[in-house]
């Protein structure tokens, strides 16, 4: 029975020589596909092209596994021609939307997609009834490939930083030399983000230089949480870095602490300890830090026993309910015990690999 599953496999290899590998966006749902696409490449050896958004082909620059990137600004459609003449042999669509059906479509070729849950999704945010399997995006990804034979690897998650993007932390400050928290303040919706007083009570009991990091946007909330931590060494870069720069930052931490957010799953790519914050999203849509095999490396923070929890499978720009508890009463003295617990452990880890 095995020897007539690999010749199945064997022969599905042979075959599919050029794939077109869909994620339009965004920063996070990319980086969550990359074990995906590692394995397509090595248990395939196939030529793999990538369609997704103009903004986020940098996520793609530097994966040796990728061969090709076809990115568009508004639509698709703008790179349907382009497409046709690569004759593919297959689709895999990780995106799974209209846009990216009506992609699969007009190629006419062999697709694959993965369950999107969308109505035990609704179920678990409308009516707080969960029927969601305990399973991981990143596992759910993979049911698009298991008819070429593609398995997980369990090597969890990669992001490549282009060596012109890496950060000399003490160039930036000397005292983070002996080392620092990194703390990630963005997020799209205002209900992920960990508010600037909270963020302020907690960098104020932690024990190493805190980093914050974000864009452009998150200026201002950093600012006001610096302003919050007078007497606490802070450094604010939100804005200042780009996203590879950040990812070095991240990269180079002691531990990192983060809203559900890009740089979270970033953080998990290069396996580092992680306190995760939870507002009004709930880590049973799949979406936590993917660490297979280091589950000890993250803890999640999210106050538990809200009937009004989750409200979104995405977030809001405020409290429907304006009381804002699912970040507003994050236990803090949890959160400082559980960041000495992973700092801890973050420096046997380095002494071992030292040793080693």
């Amino acid at each position: 029975m095995e020897n007539r599953r690999n010749h199945y496999i064997c022969k599905k290899q042979r075959i599919v020589k050029k794939i077109l590998f869909i994620r339009f966006s965004s920063i996070g749902d990319i980086v969550l596909t990359t074990p995906v696409i590692r394995a397509l490449k090595k248990q395939t050896g196939c030529d793999l092209h990538v369609l997704t958004k103009k903004k986020y082909s940098q996520l793609f620059v530097g994966n040796p596994a990728v061969s090709a990137i076809h990115s568009f600004d508004k639509t698709p459609d703008e790179c349907l021609s382009v497409l046709k003449m690569e004759n593919f042999d297959v689709v895999i669509d990780l995106q799974k939307n209209l846009r990216s059906l009506k992609v699969r479509r007009s190629l006419g070729i062999v697709s694959y997609s993965f369950p999107k849950l969308n109505v035990k999704k609704w179920l678990l945010v409308n009516a707080k009834i969960n029927k969601m399997p305990d399973l991981h995006i990143v596992d759910r990804y993979f049911k698009a490939v298991e008819k070429l034979g593609v398995t997980n690897d369990q090597l969890g998650l990669e992001f490549f930083i282009p060596e012109k993007d890496e950060i000399n932390p003490t160039e930036l400050d000397h005292s983070l030399h002996k080392g620092y928290i990194a703390m990630v303040i963005g997020g799209q919706h205002t209900t992920k983000i960990f508010p600037p007083q909270k963020a302020a009570e907690l960098i104020s009991r932690l024990p190493l230089p805190v980093v914050l990091l974000g864009g452009p946007e998150d200026r201002v909330r950093g600012e006001e949480i610096c302003g919050l931590c007078q007497h606490a060494h802070i450094l604010n870069t939100c804005g200042s870095l780009s996203l590879n720069q950040s990812a070095s930052m991240v990269r180079q931490a002691r531990l990192v602490v983060t809203n559900d957010t890009g740089l979270m799953h970033i953080a998990a790519a290069f396996f580092k300890p992680i306190l995760s914050i939870w507002g009004n999203t709930v880590p049973e849509l799949g979406m936590y830090p993917y660490l297979p095999g280091k589950e000890n490396l993250f803890v999640m923070a999210q106050v538990d026993g809200l009937n009004c929890r989750p409200c979104s499978k995405l977030g809001f720009s405020k409290c429907p309910k304006t009381h804002f508890k699912c970040m507003m009463d994050q236990d803090v003295k949890w959160m400082v015990e559980q960041s000495a617990r992973l700092l801890d452990y973050s420096v046997k880890r380095n002494e071992q690999q030292i040793d080693g």
